[in-house]
């Protein structure tokens, strides 16, 4: 099955909600990044925030970036999604390894330790929108429902899970953005929080073989659910190699000079997809004519 996203609303639209299987995209990341299982699960659920949130930007070149710095060994993540929920992001410290937290599961918060949040999105304004807000553990679905209340002011539920195989690949992931709208009335939240409460997990739902429309049934029992638009979502990543040569020639001439010197053929990876390019020595004498004129 492929990844996709549910836009939906409930309760005659006193309530929005995302929901999204996401193992294929969660998969690629892993095999790309050659991430550890707890690396994984905390790329997954920011991969999978990303994408929905991307699905939510109106204008066709909008952007969104998540970025995470926290005091944890995995250092940092950053995941980058566009209006086409297509997404693609990488983990500072790939391969941390840490004991199961106390419930047994895959210490995340741990991993991540304490730090900040950071939600920009350009919209092709002068300046990108930037909220940043303080981690509250972590686990990445607690530390975007604290952001979505205190920075955008918007009530909100996120839910986000991966589950791991025994040979570390990605077994399930997916998760769900709820939000309430002002004029949502005491009756409906409080059927929401009770129906929040009675709620397994993403990863349990998803693993008994539910769609993200029956994950949204069991979120909004006897709250008329209407589903309005099925979005696909996957990993992508637009580099290419004159990407990676501007981004070459703007480390300018003294830079470009050193690895000429060295007189070998280098390598230079993209951070969100890990791909490889390689320059050789004439091309690198290239760019450094063209750093020149540049700075003519």
């Amino acid at each position: 099955m492929s990844d996709y996203i549910i836009r939906a609303t409930a309760a005659d639209s006193q309530i929005r909600v995302f929901a999204a299987t996401t193992k294929g995209l969660v998969e690629e990341a892993r095999m790309r990044h050659n991430t550890s299982p707890i690396a994984t699960a905390a790329l997954g659920r920011l991969l999978t925030a990303g994408a929905m949130m991307g699905s939510m930007l109106k204008g066709e070149k909008d952007l969104l970036t998540l970025q995470i710095k926290g005091s944890g060994p995995i250092g940092g993540l950053t995941v980058t999604a566009d209006a086409k929920a297509d997404v693609k992001g990488y983990v500072i410290h790939p391969d941390v390894m840490l004991p199961p937290s106390a419930s047994g599961k895959l210490d995340v918060g741990g991993a991540i330790g304490e730090g900040l949040l950071s939600v920009i999105k350009d919209m092709g304004m002068k300046e990108p929108y930037s909220g940043q807000t303080v981690l509250q553990t972590g686990e990445i679905a607690e530390d975007l429902t604290f952001y979505f209340a205190n920075s955008e002011q918007v009530p909100s539920s996120v839910g986000l899970g991966v589950l791991m195989e025994k040979n570390n690949t990605v077994r399930q992931a997916g998760g769900f953005i709820i939000q309430l709208m002002p004029f949502a009335s005491d009756e409906v939240i409080d059927r929401l929080e009770q129906n929040l409460m009675d709620f397994p997990s993403v990863t349990a739902v998803l693993d008994s073989g539910a769609t993200p429309e029956e994950m949204l049934e069991l979120l909004f029992k006897d709250l008329d659910l209407e589903i309005h638009e099925t979005i696909p979502t996957k990993f992508h990543c637009n580099c290419d190699k004159k990407r990676v040569e501007k981004a070459l020639i703007s480390i300018g001439k003294k830079d470009l000079d050193e690895l000429i010197s060295d007189d070998k053929e280098i390598e230079v990876k993209c951070h969100f997809c890990n791909t490889a390019y390689q320059f050789n020595v004439d091309e690198l004498k290239t760019m450094r004519s063209k750093s020149r004129a540049e700075k003519k």
